[in-house]
């Protein structure tokens, strides 16, 4: 989008949320690679989590989907989801050197084989996470691995921001697609000519199906379980887990989805998913309006669907 066709006031709000950003990058970019991604999760945590709301919506899912947790457990998943999410973004700037702390990881779990007999016989394969410690880990090493892995994402609503962040993301791999009709056409002739394609999966879909993710109505997409069942590609859950240095990851790679249908094989990402943030919910990105309703339907889980 060009920033010219923007409301005047909205150009501005969006240069200045950029300069104000962008610029922190640009310091945190001069500092080692151990001290640059503490300092960006601190200051997002610290700062930028409380101007933004950011900790009043993470609050507000939590009572949601998991009401059940004590107060001591919630303030501390409000206090480190920015902060994971800041250490993610300052990552998303340094590839080169996220690569060279990857390249001595040891992949662990069933699905690394079926990616690499997968590959041996050149056929496609879809490694599935969620905003969940750093996805962009597995994308990196996966592409360290076997060369291009194609992404799919949504341009950020800053459009000046969004310049230089799709820069950052091209780092660990291309070809990247543009979320929409045209990116997935793009998407699947990619695939049908036998290639590795990196999705995250655990976002708002309004004209998704209504499975649901920890008990409660979650819109989710089918284009990956649908893509997968007409080419006949394995779909792997796949996790990179930060460990406590917040420096390093965990890279696990799970079974692959069965085959059955879209809703079901859905249903198991959603699954796989949920199983991973409550084994570590700091780590997932309780930001998001995972839960929106759509056209005011009942909730299954409320006991009125």
């Amino acid at each position: 989008m060009d920033p010219k066709s923007l409301p005047p006031l909205k150009r501005i709000s969006q240069y200045t949320a950029n300069l104000a950003l962008g610029g922190v990058i640009r310091l945190a970019m001069s500092l080692p690679y151990r001290w640059r991604i503490p300092a960006v999760g601190w200051f997002v945590s610290r700062v930028v989590a409380p101007l933004a709301g950011w900790r009043k919506r993470i609050r507000k899912n939590l009572a949601h989907a998991w009401p059940e947790l004590p107060e001591a457990e919630v303030e501390r998943i409000a206090r480190e989801v920015p902060d994971n999410a800041g250490r993610t973004l300052i990552e998303t700037y340094s590839g080169a050197e996220l690569k060279k702390r990857l390249a001595s990881v040891t992949p662990e779990g069933p699905g690394w084989k079926v990616i690499e007999d997968a590959r041996a016989a050149g056929r496609s394969v879809f490694i599935i996470s969620g905003h969940f410690g750093n996805y962009d880990a597995v994308r990196s090493f996966v592409a360290m691995k076997f060369g291009d892995v194609g992404g799919l994402y949504r341009p950020l609503n800053n459009v000046y921001f969004n310049r230089h962040y799709e820069k950052a993301l091209s780092q660990p791999s291309t070809p990247l697609f543009e979320r929409g009709r045209r990116g997935l056409a793009q998407m699947m002739k990619f695939v049908r000519e036998g290639n590795v394609m990196a999705m995250l999966t655990d976002q708002h879909f309004d004209h998704g199906a209504p499975l649901t993710f920890f008990g409660k109505r979650a819109y989710t997409a089918l284009s990956v379980p649908e893509i997968a069942l007409k080419y006949d590609v394995p779909i792997v859950p796949c996790y990179g887990i930060r460990q406590p240095d917040g420096l390093s990851f965990r890279l696990v790679f799970e079974d692959p989805i069965p085959h059955s249908t879209p809703e079901e094989m859905g249903q198991a990402l959603n699954d796989s998913l949920e199983a991973r943030v409550r084994d570590h919910p700091e780590l997932w990105f309780w930001i998001h309006r995972r839960w929106k309703d759509r056209a005011h339907q009942p909730d299954p889980a409320d006991g009125t669907a």
